[in-house]
């Protein structure tokens, strides 16, 4: 099952941005380069949301720096993603407490809703992380430009009748994260649309998937003589 990961952790992907940027006034959680444009905007229109954008890079980065300090510790132990995607399931299970008790956020620069935005973008650090260091063969689940730009050119090659070795599983790899996270976004803006800050509850349960769908890294016990 380790194969569909990263599709489920793209529609994850998705689905945490598009809530987070509806419910939080702009704030990128999975990709937070963005933020720096949103951060621009505001900076120049007076608009909320300044303190979370400001904080998103560098709480992004401590937190990637933290899960790759944690991974010497784990080396070599048993379950060692279902670890790192563990921390990413009490994250969002607490950035959906903070979302259901404390919003909607009509200020987005109160301190609920900076505390809910910085627990959805630790949660996005720890997946890219984890892309990083445990699904390095697999594309991005949370930075589609790069995916969509491969699916073109690969398109192109094939266009051309110059494919190269592997494109065909590269392709759909690269459409299944595209496909995915855009399955994520289209489900986050329709359940937020409909119930509010309720929709924080599905990310929880699809970070627990994503940890059942692991359970094929558990090390297998020697035959017995």
């Amino acid at each position: 099952m380790r194969q569909y990961l990263p599709t489920i952790l793209s529609v994850n992907a998705g689905y945490v941005d598009t809530a987070g940027f509806l419910a939080l006034q702009g704030l990128f959680s999975a990709h937070v380069t963005g933020n720096f444009v949103t951060l621009g905007a505001a900076l120049v229109q007076g608009s909320s949301g300044i303190i979370a954008k400001l904080l998103a890079l560098p709480v992004f980065c401590l937190v990637v720096m933290l899960v790759r300090l944690a991974a010497g510790p784990l080396a070599g132990g048993p379950r060692q993603l279902s670890v790192i995607l563990g921390v990413q399931l009490i994250l969002l299970t607490a950035a959906g407490v903070m979302a259901a008790v404390f919003g909607p956020f009509p200020n987005v620069d109160s301190a609920d809703a900076v505390v809910t935005g910085m627990l959805l973008v630790c949660a996005m650090a720890v997946q890219n992380a984890v892309q990083r260091t445990h699904l390095s063969s697999f594309p991005p689940t949370t930075l589609m430009t790069g995916n969509t730009t491969q699916i073109m050119i690969d398109l192109a090659d094939v266009l051309r009748g110059h494919p190269a070795p592997g494109l065909s599983a590269r392709l759909r790899r690269n459409a299944l994260s595209v496909a995915g996270f855009g399955s994520g976004c289209a489900a986050g803006a329709a359940l937020f649309s409909t119930i509010d800050m309720l929709c924080f509850a599905l990310p929880p349960g699809i970070a627990l998937l994503s940890i059942f769908m692991t359970a094929d890294d558990t090390p297998k016990a020697p035959p017995e003589s």
